[in-house]
């Protein structure tokens, strides 16, 4: 029987290991909070900022050019730090991504910040 509640690797275009996923919280990969999933695979930070979606290769991905309709979302009660597993598997073969979308957690890592990087309300998150 599988285990249900084993971290998923969430990975990068490059082929690293951007974090992990223990539904719905999202962790970082030395097991520090930083984001959740929807029911529907949408990506919220610990703030509940709208960060992208989770595609079917583990990637967090965004459109380029956001329009920034998306509301923010409460966000679940904090969990407890992962301890990221020892071992990870090494990544899918991924799939192409169109200019117009960037894998956020390559190129845009800012946009998932652990809760205590910066106060809620500062302005420097856009």
């Amino acid at each position: 029987m599988a285990d249900t509640n084993k971290p998923i690797p969430i990975y990068t275009t490059s082929g690293d290991t951007g974090g992990f996923l223990q539904y719905p919280y999202l962790f970082n990969p030395v097991g520090e909070w930083i984001g959740w999933l929807t029911e529907d695979k949408q990506v919220y930070s610990v703030h509940g900022h709208y960060v992208g979606w989770l595609n079917k290769d583990n990637r967090i991905l965004r459109r380029r050019a956001e329009d920034f309709q998306k509301l923010n979302r409460t966000p679940p009660p904090a969990p407890g730090r992962l301890l990221p597993p020892a071992i990870v598997p090494l990544p899918p073969l991924m799939a192409e991504i169109k200019y117009e979308v960037v894998d956020v957690l390559d190129e845009m890592p800012e946009l998932l910040p652990r809760l205590d990087d910066f106060a809620e309300g500062d302005d420097e998150y856009i």
